[in-house]
């Protein structure tokens, strides 16, 4: 490793660093183990900055340096640039970006128990997950609560199909259903045969919205603790919906129904 103007400068793929982000961006659960969250390509970064987040390091492909310091040269606490062959080989993408940050991990923060929310059901699917992240930031659910089994929020997938939302939201992860019990607000279960139409429903708001595993639904324990039960009209014919379609219809219902009153 060499240094100069600020950065530091990687050619060996024995790199320390370069170990640890190989494991972040290939393997989904890796951010748990190293305590840091790796994020691939300018719009994550960007929606990092945007809310407030100072990266622990900032990095750089060696084609990319020589322009980078006018937008992103104060963005991390520490920058590195590495070569354009070694930080391919990091990337789980197929057209890997030139940039990426280093975040420590936050503190998994404490539940409250009148946000907004939406719980997340043994969901399997990284993209699912983080699209329901993303829908969550844009209908005002500030909260969300992944039960155990839940695919792993801070994962490369996840963080892209979130598109940021991260960085707005309150995570909690690795729940037990039990602790749902703490929520002051009602719990609204989704399911594609039982309930009010959605359409129909007067919806509570503040509410949280439980969302199923994708071939489950939600459990029987969470469908037990919710107050009302919603499906959504399909007159396709279809007998159910992506998670994340529903998700997002129900959702943005909820921000519809407040908007009325």
């Amino acid at each position: 490793m060499t240094t100069d103007a600020g950065a530091s400068h990687i050619s060996s793929r024995d790199n320390a660093l370069l170990k640890d982000l190989r494991k972040l961006g290939q393997d989904p659960g890796a951010y748990r183990k190293l305590g840091r969250i790796w994020l691939e390509g300018d719009h994550l970064c960007r929606a990092a900055l945007a809310r407030g987040v100072k990266p622990a390091i900032a990095v750089f492909s060696e084609s990319f340096w020589p322009t980078a310091p006018a937008e992103w040269g104060a963005s991390a606490i520490k920058t590195v640039v590495v070569a354009d062959d070694l930080l391919r080989g990091v990337s789980g993408l197929e057209s890997p970006a030139p940039m990426g940050f280093v975040l420590d991990l936050p503190a998994r923060p404490e539940l409250i128990p009148d946000a907004p929310s939406v719980v997340l059901d043994r969901l399997q699917d990284a993209g699912n997950a983080g699209s329901i992240l993303r829908s969550a930031a844009a209908f005002g659910f500030t909260q969300v609560i992944a039960l155990k089994g839940t695919a792993a929020l801070w994962a490369p997938k996840v963080l892209r199909a979130g598109m940021g939302a991260h960085f707005g939201l309150r995570l909690i992860e690795g729940v037990e259903a039990d602790a749902l019990d703490a929520l002051k607000i009602p719990l609204v279960a989704t399911s594609s045969h039982r309930g009010e139409w959605l359409h129909q429903a007067r919806l509570p708001y503040p509410c949280v919205w439980l969302m199923g595993h994708e071939g489950q639904g939600v459990s029987a324990a969470l469908e037990a603790r919710a107050t009302h039960h919603i499906r959504i009209a399909q007159p396709g014919g279809e007998e159910s919906l992506n998670v994340a379609a529903a998700a997002a219809i129900c959702l943005h219902a909820s921000g519809a129904a407040l908007q009325a009153r």
